[in-house]
């Protein structure tokens, strides 16, 4: 990718000065100007105040990640400035608030800065809170931010405020502008020119994830508000209404899946959403979604842990819990998503997969791609083929468990005439009673496991980017992903032989596209964002294959360096 198309921009200062509003209205404005853009955000757990952090990256050509680090980098205060200040390096851009501010850095060698007195034109013009528009009237000339985007974006905000509102943000975004003009540019560090709108939308990954469950059918979301994971049942409480579908916000998170099974139970269409401590409390009613055999979607939204852990950090911990968080042999479906695209898309699969095989069905996202935002095409309702539970014709005597061919059997909704069953958390025969017989437990148990157990080789091939053979394959799983495919093309463009390999199916795990990709690598790299390598755990029990694990639990993604870094070591 051209660097001269390619400007990664991060602002960071202390929660409530506007960080992640700044980094919103400049995201916006660049995607309405036909870029791309993708987004990280990292804040701290407190309500107000801490060290607060936001990462556009900016590219008229497609992008994957966050990118390495920044190329520039805006401070709104003096902590800031020390958080950052080692990434200060030869070429790299340092914006910050001189005079008026609560510092005054040392430059070093090779940096480019840019004083901008922020907090004392925001105290002239009457308000301190007005120190992040003037920030972005400054970025906005300094890097050539579309102004009129930039306009576009600020008069939907705060016009529903009103007009005495909007006028001050205006006024100071064009102070912002006035002292970015008045700063002698001594750079080249640029946005790329707006192009062609394109039939886009910007969206944060837990939108998504609410959009995704929408446009999936969605009829009956229960969930108990918990960092990551909150703002999906925000989007869904603004949007389900509209399709008469029903929320409920619950006591607890065992309250909520406990919603969600009676109401799948009852016919409908159903998931919530949490975060690794709210799974682990659903980890007894999931096992009953799978004894009774109901249609049950939970996304797990992973934060660091273990307990209260890192509640607005990233991490890809929760892997051994989605896949095997129960009591007993109970079968479930997980997949995870790469990026913002996916969840959209793979809700609606998780949706359609746990209405299909009568299971529960969790999807994994991450606190990184949860807040991240990111241009996707519009999602088009018409594209997706939506799947609904196998119901009972009513014909002949009603039996819930019946052995089918493809061992899924029909369901029937309450109040269908001869359809009454039992459904409890007991083992049971065909009709739904209780049953103590030897037989028919190991009968039901393949029963259950077998209807998904073709599914590694139905659902949608693992992707494997690069041909041939390699000397190092990349396998790795989540939004870290997106991160591997920047990194195996830096490395193949040196002339290193590198593939990857990004499954999306997590469970049941297809084990013979992981053995074929293997057989055409020397080595095996596994990067993920857990302290104990838990895809490298599942990778080596179900396969023949001995990875080489590659872990990191600091609360941050990787970046692509990092991985091109590793893959050099390895060879």
């Amino acid at each position: 990718m051209s660097k001269e198309n390619d400007l990664i921009i991060r602002i960071a200062g202390e929660g409530g000065e506007g960080v992640v509003s700044t980094g919103d209205f400049i995201a916006a404005a660049c995607a309405r100007a036909g870029l791309e853009v993708y987004t990280f955000k990292t804040f701290p757990a407190e309500i107000k105040g801490g060290y607060c952090l936001y990462q556009i990256r900016v590219s008229s050509e497609r992008v994957y990640n966050q990118g390495d680090t920044f190329d520039v980098f805006c401070a709104y205060n003096g902590e800031a400035y020390e958080m950052n200040k080692h990434l200060l390096t030869p070429g790299t851009v340092f914006v910050y608030d001189y005079p008026g501010g609560d510092f005054e850095p040392v430059i070093p060698d090779g940096v480019i800065a840019y004083a901008i007195p922020m907090s004392q034109a925001a105290k002239e013009l009457g308000s301190y809170r007005s120190k992040n528009m003037v920030a972005m009237g400054a970025l906005s000339v300094l890097f050539n931010i579309s102004e009129e985007t930039l306009r576009q974006v600020l008069t939907n905000k705060f016009k529903k405020k009103g007009e005495e509102i909007l006028d001050f943000n205006l006024r100071a975004f064009e102070k912002g502008k006035e002292l970015g003009a008045g700063v002698k540019k001594l750079d080249t560090r640029r946005v790329a020119d707006p192009v062609p709108a394109k039939d886009v939308i910007i969206i944060s990954g837990n939108d998504a994830v609410g959009m995704g469950a929408l446009l999936g059918g969605l009829e009956f979301y229960s969930a108990y508000p918990i960092t990551p994971a909150t703002e999906i049942a925000k989007f869904v409480a603004t949007h389900i209404p509209k399709v008469g579908g029903t929320l409920v916000q619950a006591e607890d998170e065992i309250a909520s899946i406990a919603q969600v099974l009676g109401a799948s139970y009852a016919g409908k269409k159903c998931m919530t959403a949490t975060s690794g401590p709210g799974l682990s409390l659903m980890s007894e009613l999931l096992g009953m979604a799978s004894m009774g055999e109901l249609p049950v979607m939970v996304v797990d939204v992973q934060r660091g842990g273990p307990s209260t852990g890192l509640p607005t950090k990233h991490e890809q911990s929760d892997l051994f819990l989605a896949i095997h968080g129960t009591h007993g042999d109970a079968p479930r479906v997980v997949l995870s998503v790469e990026d913002v695209k996916d969840c959209v898309e793979m809700t609606v699969d998780a949706l359609n997969m746990a209405e299909r095989f009568q299971c529960p069905v969790i999807l994994l996202s991450d606190g990184s791609l949860a807040f991240s935002t990111q241009t996707i095409p519009a999602p088009k309702p018409e594209s997706f083929t939506l799947v609904s539970r196998k119901r009972w014709d009513g014909q002949g005597k009603y039996f819930r468990y019946a052995m089918t061919d493809d061992l899924i059997s029909p369901m029937a909704d309450p109040g269908t005439p001869g359809g009454e069953h039992i459904a409890t958390g007991l083992e049971h025969g065909a009709s739904g009673s209780p049953s103590w017989v030897p037989a028919n437990h190991e009968a039901m148990h393949h029963k259950r496991f077998g209807k998904i157990a073709g599914l590694a080789e139905t659902y949608k091939p693992v992707e494997v980017d690069g041909d041939g053979d390699a000397d190092v394959g990349i396998i790795t799983w989540g939004s870290t992903i997106g991160v591997a495919r920047e990194a195996v093309a830096r490395l193949r463009a040196e002339g290193l032989k590198v593939k990857g390999f990004y499954p999306k199916l997590m469970w049941p795990m297809p084990v013979a596209q992981y053995e074929a990709f293997a057989k055409t690598c020397k080595k095996i790299l596994v990067p993920e964002v857990n302290y104990q390598g838990q895809l490298s755990h599942f990778i080596r029990a179900e396969t023949s294959i001995r990875p080489i694990p590659y872990t990191i639990c600091g609360g941050l993604p990787f970046n692509p360096a990092m991985i091109v870094t590793k893959v050099k070591e390895v060879l």
